[in-house]
């Protein structure tokens, strides 16, 4: 079976989202941005939500993190929780 490892940020808005991706995307570090400003309790780990299968996660995210390249910042992504960033980290 797959396995993806990924980390994220989630916020209530997409304007917030977009936002802190063009940070991310001019060099700010992803775990740090993700420490400051995503309300998923994983921000204390800078958003890393480990390694995981297909159907552990939301349908939106696992469309995203099961086909998107690997170390590139997705999004925003909405689901129910808000809108994420998604940055695939690894996958098998």
């Amino acid at each position: 079976m797959s396995k993806a490892s990924a980390r994220h940020l989630l916020v209530e808005t997409e304007a917030q989202c977009l936002l802190l991706k063009a940070e991310i995307e001019a060099g700010k570090d992803f775990a740090e941005v993700a420490k400051a400003h995503s309300t998923c309790p994983s921000h204390s780990q800078g958003g890393d939500l480990g390694s995981f299968s297909p159907g552990q996660m939301v349908p939106e995210f696992d469309k995203v993190v099961f086909s998107a390249p690997l170390n590139e910042v997705q999004g925003p992504v909405k689901t129910q929780f808000g809108y994420h960033l998604l940055e695939v980290t690894a996958r098998s």
